[in-house]
């Protein structure tokens, strides 16, 4: 039986990101998975460095407005096989989803959309939602064994916010999001950093120009979930508050396989 360590991250732009120590972080972890979110890169701009880190491939889905979204994987063992997007071309066009099967599990690495920007983009977020949340369960039934990571951009309990008073009729923590979250939940998916850690004060994702950082006025947006059939198979998950260069931090799941 092995350990696998896996890591998520919105990146805020992995050409930026790589200027400010992801490199370093990555030398310094080694986890054997990586999902990054919002690379804001396309193929024409990868360089070898940040196609093929020392001891990684990588397999990417670029948005195809430039400089927007995307998403990437980064392996230590090639995946049996990765699929992009969701089959919905609205959807697909910005780059969102990667779907890779490693045999003992798969794992879905999404940048799920914010709906602050307007009402049209809040319900292209439910939309998101619920197609996901389709195919996920769709492979479930199937038998597959799904670990899911990645900006859900939405904080789901009064504890995974700072102020959720102040911020009830804001997307991310609006009452239609955080019930969509529960019925995810519900539906057999595990919040694996809260299957090992109830505290409060526990954040992902934190504004940048109002420094709150500094203070810890934050959101747990970033999650790894697993499906309910991975359960006796976790053990640990965490959130790396202490590693900067995004405005958002990584966070971490370890199974036994």
């Amino acid at each position: 039986m092995s350990t696998i360590k896996l890591a998520c991250w919105n990146v805020n732009g992995v050409r930026s990101i790589s200027k400010k120590g992801f490199f370093d972080w990555l030398e310094a972890e080694k986890p054997d998975i990586v999902g990054l979110q919002e690379t804001k890169i396309d193929g024409s701009q990868l360089t070898a460095e940040l196609s093929a880190p020392r001891g990684y491939v990588s397999y990417w889905s670029h948005a195809e407005r430039k400089g927007y979204s995307g998403v990437v994987i980064y392996a230590r063992e090639k995946p049996l096989s990765v699929k992009e997007g969701l089959g919905i071309g609205r959807f697909d066009v910005e780059g969102r989803v990667l779907t890779a099967d490693f045999g003992d599990f798969t794992l879905m690495n999404i940048y799920y959309p914010n709906g602050k920007a307007s009402p049209e983009r809040l319900q292209y977020k439910m939309d998101f939602y619920e197609s996901f949340l389709k195919q996920v369960n769709k492979l479930k039934k199937a038998g597959k064994r799904l670990i899911i990571c990645g900006d859900f951009n939405t904080a789901h309990k009064e504890i995974d916010l700072a102020r959720p008073k102040d911020n009830q009729a804001v997307s991310g923590f609006l009452p239609q999001e955080r019930d969509w979250m529960d019925r995810f939940v519900d539906s057999g998916y595990i919040d694996t950093f809260r299957a090992f850690n109830g505290q409060a004060h526990n954040y992902t994702w934190w504004h940048l120009v109002t420094r709150a950082r500094e203070r810890n006025v934050g959101w747990r947006i970033d999650y790894f979930f697993a499906s309910d059939n991975l359960k006796e198979q976790l053990i640990d998950a965490g959130i790396q508050t202490q590693v900067q260069g995004s405005d958002h931090c990584p966070v971490t799941l370890r199974l036994r396989l």
